[in-house]
């Protein structure tokens, strides 16, 4: 519903990438901003400011060169989109936080997982090894 996960990658991958690719994120469905994604995001000193949950309809281009689906329901679609485009699309498969209970904390915690593994991936996807430092 492009409420958590993909909004979260989307300014994540914004932070990594030149200002020169164009980055967007969409969900199959729409969906409500969700505050734990703020809050997760607050943490790290980002903000998605006034952006407001996407579906693909929304887009204003759909061309890429490479998506990112990060849900299974999300994976089917871009495929199904794009079997005769000349497109790349790859899936991370990351966990629905939405689904956690328990105390603020614990779903704090949930939240916390899924961008610390988006940071992870995006750079590991995205950017240079780093130099091997000499010993």
């Amino acid at each position: 519903m492009n409420a958590v996960r993909s909004p979260m990658a989307e300014l994540l991958a914004r932070q990594v990438l030149p200002a020169t690719s164009f980055v967007a994120s969409a969900g199959v469905r729409g969906g409500e901003r969700d505050p734990f994604v703020d809050a997760v995001l607050a943490e790290d000193g980002l903000s998605l400011g006034d952006r407001h949950p996407r579906t693909l309809d929304d887009l204003e281009d759909d061309y890429f060169d490479l998506i990112i689906t990060l849900s299974p329901e999300a994976h089917h679609t871009a495929l199904e989109l794009t079997r005769s485009l000349a497109v790349d699309v790859e899936y991370w498969p990351m966990p629905d936080p939405t689904g956690v209970g328990g105390t603020r904390e614990q779903i704090m915690a949930a939240y916390r997982e899924v961008r610390e593994r988006l940071k992870a991936r995006i750079g590991s996807r995205f950017l240079a090894p780093e130099a091997e430092k000499p010993r």
